[in-house]
């Protein structure tokens, strides 16, 4: 993921997406830099308008969101009600096991925020 945030970082500042601007900005963030990465990065971006990947990216999620909440108008017109829908779902999770996942989760966040 560093290869890609440095490109965007370059995107963003309106510097040339190369391999060695690209080089330069994962070496300054202390990436162990693999020049076979960069190339194929590079490659792939060549063609690509990053600007508008990153405003179709950031559509998605909203459109998964509207369809998600359109399910749930669907099961709620057709007559049920939400506890029968709950019942009919397999229980995936168990609750004494929920407790530790959610410890073992957060764990690390701290050090990333400081």
């Amino acid at each position: 993921m560093e290869y890609v945030y440095a490109a965007l970082i370059l995107n963003e500042t309106g510097e040339e997406l190369n391999e060695d601007n690209l080089t330069g900005v994962l070496e300054a963030a202390g990436v162990d830099v693999q020049e076979s990465r960069v190339k194929a990065l590079v490659a792939a971006l060549e063609d690509v308008d990053i600007d508008e990947a990153v405003a179709e990216a950031a559509a998605v999620p909203a459109g998964g969101a509207a369809a998600e909440g359109d399910a749930d108008e669907a099961a709620a017109d057709e007559g049920g009600d939400e506890e029968e829908a709950e019942e009919d779902l397999p229980d995936t999770q168990d609750d004494d096991e929920d407790d530790g996942d959610d410890e073992a989760s957060g764990e690390g966040l701290g050090e990333l925020f400081g």
